[in-house]
C-alpha cells in the first residue's frame, strides 16, 4: 500500500468511527446499524465491513482511541515527576481529562463493557492488548518513579493500580457533578491514601500481609 493510499485508508477508518461515535449518542446503540453508519458516513456497506466486522469493533476503536490520548496526555507527567504520588495523581487525573468529552453518551457504551461476555469487557481475552496497554502506563508509574517496595508486590503493582483506575471510570460514568468534579475530587482523595498503603506495605509488619495479596492476586488471574 502507497503512502498515500495508507493515509486515505486510516481517514476513512476515522471517518467512521467518528459517524458510529455521532449516531450511537443520538439515535442510542441499538437503532444504528451499520447500514446507517455506513451511509451517514458516504462509504459503502462492504467498505464499513472491511474497516470494522461489528459494531462491538467500533466501540472497541473508540476505547483504543482513548487509550491513545490517555497515553499522550500522561508524557508531560511522567517526564516531570518522580515521586509515585504526583505520578499517579497526574495520569489519573489525565484518564479523566480524556474522557470527560464523551461523558454524554458513555454510559450506553460501558453497560456492554460491564457484560461478563462481550468482548468489550476489560477483563476479556478479546480486550487484551488494550488492557495491557492500559497496565503498561501504570508500570511505568511505578518504574519511573522513587518507590521502594518488595520486588514481588512491585511487579504486581501496575495491575492493582489499573483496577483502582478502572474503579474511578465506574464512578464517572455515574458522576452528575458539573465537569465530572466528583469524579476528580476522588481521585484526589484517594491517591494519597493509596501512596500511604503502597509505602506501609515495606514496613516489617505489612510485608507478610503484602506477601499474601500478591499470592491471592496470583491465584485468582491464572
Amino acid at each position: 500500500m502507497t503512502e498515500e493510499k495508507a493515509v486515505k485508508s486510516e481517514q476513512t477508518r476515522a471517518l467512521i468511527v467518528e459517524t458510529a461515535l455521532r449516531l450511537f449518542r443520538e439515535r442510542g446503540y441499538e437503532a444504528t446499524t451499520m447500514r446507517v453508519i455506513a451511509k451517514e458516513a458516504g462509504v459503502s456497506v462492504g467498505n464499513a465491513y472491511y474497516y470494522f466486522a461489528s459494531k462491538e469493533e467500533l466501540i472497541q476503536a473508540y476505547f483504543d482511541e482513548l487509550q491513545e490520548e490517555h497515553a499522550r496526555a500522561c508524557r508531560d507527567v511522567l517526564a516531570r515527576e518522580r515521586d509515585f504520588a504526583p505520578r499517579l495523581l497526574g495520569v489519573l487525573r489525565a484518564r479523566v481529562d480524556t474522557m470527560v468529552p464523551y461523558h454524554a453518551f458513555a454510559g450506553k457504551f460501558f453497560k456492554f463493557a460491564a457484560e461478563p461476555t462481550s468482548p468489550l469487557n476489560p477483563f476479556s481475552a478479546d480486550a487484551g492488548p488494550s488492557r495491557a496497554a492500559a497496565v503498561a502506563i501504570y508500570r511505568e508509574v511505578v518504574d519511573g518513579s522513587t518507590l521502594r517496595i518488595d520486588g514481588e508486590f512491585r511487579r504486581e503493582l501496575p495491575e492493582l493500580l489499573w483496577i483502582y483506575s478502572m474503579g474511578i471510570v465506574l464512578y464517572w460514568v455515574h458522576d452528575s457533578s458539573p465537569g465530572c468534579a466528583k469524579t476528580y475530587l476522588l481521585v484526589d482523595r484517594t491517591v494519597p491514601l493509596v501512596d500511604r498503603m503502597v509505602s506501609m506495605s515495606r514496613l516489617p509488619g505489612f510485608k507478610s500481609v503484602t506477601r499474601q495479596l500478591v499470592g491471592i492476586i496470583r491465584e485468582v488471574r491464572d
